[in-house]
């Protein structure tokens, strides 16, 4: 019988780095550290953590993202059970918003400053850092309209890369401009590509007819060459909106965040408004994305709201920011090792040390012993695997003596101590 293995674009995350599924997966000790490292800093800037279903309606999917997006046409994994369409979230920023109005996060008073950590799923060829289901980061604040939102929102994930050692990157920034702004420019597009329809591979003609925002994110060198003379989103934008990018800049300066300004920066889904940001690092090659966001202030409309609540916020993917950990070099941590290991001699010890191993973690200790009744030299060995810096050996004349030695594993030296005083030899000895 043939073992079952993990679904293609999926892969298991183990307690030491592993390869599955032809994908490279840090340990969970590596996963604990990025995400320990995330709400840190996410605290710092005073967020809130915020956990959403895996399972939502398929309509506050498409109806939140865009029907016409490539997520909601080609990549979602819906299906129906009775009457109700479920989708498995492939992003986490419409769910967010979902959960705001339902249980009315308005009334907690002031603006809702909220993150989370988790997965999504999209039914896509897999490919180095981009999965079936991955891990996505991200950040949303909601209520306010004021240009700073903006400013913070960026801050926020400039520091987070910034905690991490990766300073390489590039942030890119444009503004979409209002409701209005975003179809003025896209008949504009549709103009000015219409002559080359030709000249276009076969996905961007079919964006040309109903997504042509979706063009600008082409690497077709030949269309990237059309692009040079393309009209620009900014000459389509709305006064009030141009005004709320120009503060936005100056809050970005006065911050001392560099970025560079991109008239073809749209992103991909339809709820974007005003700002949108983007984070590049050239460590990742072709699909240099780390990740972006932008203000999207008609989202809750789109999803049940009678009024808009304006928001801004950004998602970057896990498995992108380890490619960019991994390019440069940045040290995780491996498994973590238990602070002392006990080696028992005997059936008299082993239940002897099995209580002790309970009494010291009660003390506060990580506490390792062998399971499977092996040999001395076989639980040294395994003392050793697990990197133990401290063994307990309790043997028969242990037990008579209430004491056994504590052997420092990297220095070879043995020290006989009281049973009694264990708990403070090790509060002493151990780092």
């Amino acid at each position: 019988m043939s073992t079952f293995q993990t679904i293609k674009g999926t892969f298991d995350i183990l307690p030491d780095p592993a390869m599955s599924s032809s994908a490279f997966a840090y340990g969970t000790a590596a996963w604990q550290h990025v995400e320990a490292t995330l709400r840190d800093v996410l605290a710092r800037f005073n967020f809130s953590e915020v956990r959403t279903p895996i399972l939502e309606p398929t309509e506050l999917i498409a109806r939140g993202i865009g029907q016409l997006t490539d997520i909601v046409s080609k990549e979602m994994f819906a299906f129906t059970r009775g009457d109700t369409n479920y989708v498995m979230r492939p992003e986490i920023t419409a769910p967010v918003m979902r959960a705001y109005l339902q249980h009315h996060l308005d009334q907690r008073g002031g603006v809702q400053k909220l993150y989370y950590i988790g997965p999504c799923f999209r039914a896509e060829e897999p490919q180095k850092g981009r999965y079936r289901q991955f891990h996505q980061f991200g950040v949303e604040v909601i209520g306010s309209d004021d240009a700073r939102a903006d400013a913070e929102t960026i801050a926020v994930m400039m520091a987070v890369y910034k905690a991490f050692g990766l300073t390489n990157t590039t942030l890119r920034l444009n503004t979409l401009g209002d409701a209005e702004s975003r179809p003025r420019y896209k008949a504009a597009l549709q103009a000015y590509f219409e002559p080359y329809r030709q000249d276009l591979s076969e996905t961007s003609r079919t964006r040309l007819d109903t997504n042509p925002l979706r063009i600008l994110d082409t690497k077709d060198e030949r269309e990237r060459t059309l692009l040079a003379d393309a009209p620009h989103l900014i000459d389509f934008v709305d006064a009030e909106s141009r005004a709320h990018y120009e503060e936005v800049k100056q809050l970005l300066n006065d911050l001392g965040l560099v970025f560079v300004e991109d008239p073809f920066l749209v992103r991909g889904l339809d709820y974007y408004s005003r700002t949108a940001f983007e984070l590049e690092s050239p460590d990742l090659g072709a699909q240099s994305a780390l990740g972006g966001g932008g203000r999207y202030d008609l989202l809750s409309v789109e999803v049940g709201s009678k009024k808009p609540v304006p928001a801004v916020g950004f998602a970057s993917g896990m498995e992108r920011l380890f490619l960019a950990l991994e390019a440069n070099e940045v040290t995780l941590p491996g498994t973590p090792s238990p602070d002392v290991f006990l080696v028992a001699l005997g059936d008299r010890a082993r239940r002897r040390v099995f209580r002790m191993a309970q009494e010291l973690r009660d003390a506060g200790f990580k506490v390792a012993l062998d399971l499977r009744g092996r040999s001395m030299k076989a639980q040294m060995r395994e003392a050793n695997r697990q990197n133990a810096p401290f063994t307990i050996i309790v043997g028969d004349n242990e037990l008579e003596q209430a004491q056994a030695p504590v052997k420092n594993m990297e220095t070879g030296e043995q020290t006989e101590v009281a049973f009694a005083d264990l708990r403070n030899y090790l509060r002493d000895h151990v780092t």
